[in-house]
């Protein structure tokens, strides 16, 4: 997402929100951006994989709600933002976000393991 009243013409990094906490895109925070400019930080990337991927809860959106993310009606779980109720990914979003920060060696982000993963 960007931030409100962006100037299209001379946006900088801290424009761009997350779509899940809304915290701007730092050089410490990262973002994996979806279709049409969501984005999800690493830090909701990491929480939201380890409830999808590794601890296997989350709940299928209602049928007028779509992944943010890819803004597809899905089956599979989603994990929604303790913060702003009316974004949620789908399982498959997360996992490919994921992917891509993971193999992004200049990062430094990688996927969560159980042993280090957040509580859900």
């Amino acid at each position: 997402m960007q931030r409100e009243g962006i100037d299209h013409e001379n946006a900088e990094m801290g424009d761009i929100l997350c779509d899940f906490c809304h915290k701007p895109w730092t050089t410490e925070r990262h973002m994996v951006e979806g279709h049409r400019g969501a984005c999800v930080c690493g830090d909701c990337l990491t929480v939201a994989y380890a409830e999808l991927v590794l601890h296997k809860v989350g709940s299928p959106a209602s049928p007028e709600e779509k992944c943010i993310l890819c803004r597809e009606e899905r089956d599979d779980p989603h994990w929604r933002s303790p913060v702003f109720e009316e974004a949620l990914a789908c399982r498959r979003c997360i996992k490919q976000a994921a992917g891509v920060l993971h193999k992004d060696r200049d990062i430094g982000w990688t996927k969560p393991t159980t042993s280090e993963a957040p509580d859900s």
